[in-house]
């Protein structure tokens, strides 16, 4: 099922949402879900339905809300699982049940105390189960990324065969790396009977920091949905970053890879979702982090004054930014000072800016950040000091 459509899938209210701390109501999810409606998500993950009553009832009204987008909601391979989310879905326009089990030799052992011949026969059981009540199933094979890539073909070929028609590959540990991820992508396709009736589905996790780079080396090798979250919340180090993902493949047009993701609304929705979740982003996020458009570096000031794309890859009004930030530090240099100057109305000559910048460095050695009000001060003491009128 190839094309150049890469389907965002958003797990925010429900892998996004089981970061301690980040509990939401449901009035609070159903805000966030009309939203990534609106950004054109192609799946929201609401939640997982049999967990409690209160993710029932969230994953319920969302089913009723959203518009555009499927409506996903997650089970183990348990039947009891899989009714609670089909009853949860019933209303959705679009359902999709999200139904797996792990398929690495230490789920295995471990967490199941199984045989892989008995792994198998749940996931076909688990995918057949849930046809009954929806025709979109998704299944995912946890901790794919550990798991050795000729029993997972084993098991996705199986779960083909039982009506899947999403196979989700997720690194769930965040282990790999992108070229082993992105060569397990292509082994399923070339290994996987019937593996070009249904869609691959990157779900990478951030323990290493790079869950962008292996759903992104996924996509390029053939999966065709990636799962992810609104600034990369998620389990642990967190998940995939919806806008880095969709800015990548924005950005590298040679890939030949699309989403429809509207992205001007990228950085509104960013601050929503860490208002809603009282989960901070870190100045230096990519995107929409505060520093992702702003430079101190007198070098890059200088550049990006003269032409943004010196040091800028991204338009900021591509991702609902207003414009760049020069940002005054003791690093910025006078075309710095003349710019941010201009913009609160002081038009300066050669002359009273070579004086402006030396007030202006007194400041800033005392001081991390030169704000406007201190561009005030420094023009009053530059006008005392030359006995010139600055505009």
């Amino acid at each position: 099922m190839q094309s150049d459509k890469i389907q965002i899938f958003d797990t925010t209210l429900r892998d996004g949402e089981q970061v301690p701390g980040c509990k939401l109501d449901t009035q609070q999810k159903l805000i966030i879900a009309e939203r990534l409606d609106f950004l054109g998500v192609d799946v929201i993950e609401a939640g997982f339905p049999v967990s409690s009553p209160g993710d029932f009832t969230s994953v319920q009204e969302i089913a009723k809300l959203v518009k555009n987008a499927s409506v996903c909601g997650l089970t183990r391979a348990v039947k009891k699982d899989i009714e609670v989310a089909a009853e949860a879905l019933k209303l959705a326009k679009k359902p999709r049940i999200h139904t797996g089990i792990g398929t690495s030799d230490s789920h295995i052992q471990y967490k199941f105390n199984a045989s892989k011949d008995e792994v198998i026969r749940r996931a076909k059981e688990a995918v057949s189960y849930a046809k009954n009540f929806v025709d979109d199933v998704e299944f995912y094979a946890e901790d794919a990324g550990r798991t050795d890539n000729a029993f997972l073909a084993k098991v996705c070929e199986e779960v083909i065969q039982s009506g899947a028609t999403v196979l989700n590959i997720p690194d769930t540990t965040g282990y790999c790396l992108p070229e082993e991820y992105g060569a397990k992508i292509k082994y399923l396709r070339e290994h996987v009977k019937g593996i070009e009736n249904v869609i691959i589905s990157c779900h990478c996790h951030n323990d290493l920091g790079l869950a962008t780079a292996n759903s992104i080396a996924g996509a390029i090798n053939g999966a065709r949905q990636i799962e992810c979250t609104v600034n990369g919340i998620g389990e642990r180090a967190g998940n995939t970053a919806l806008e880095e993902v969709v800015m990548i493949l924005k950005q590298h047009p040679y890939l030949n890879l699309q989403t429809d993701i509207n992205t001007k609304l990228l950085y509104d929705t960013s601050m929503m979702v860490r208002e809603k979740m009282g989960m901070p982003v870190q100045p230096n996020k990519a995107i929409v982090g505060a520093n992702a458009f702003a430079h101190s570096s007198g070098i890059h000031q200088d550049g990006v004054i003269k032409n943004r794309e010196t040091y800028e890859i991204i338009n900021p009004a591509d991702v609902g930014v207003n414009e760049s930030a020069i940002v005054l530090t003791a690093r910025s240099g006078r075309a710095a000072l003349a710019y941010r100057a201009k913009k609160i109305g002081y038009e300066l000559t050669k002359i009273q800016l070579d004086t402006a910048y030396k007030t202006f460095l007194q400041f800033a050695d005392r001081q991390k950040e030169v704000i406007d009000e201190d561009i005030h001060q420094i023009m009053k003491q530059v006008n005392k000091i030359s006995k010139v009128a600055i505009a």
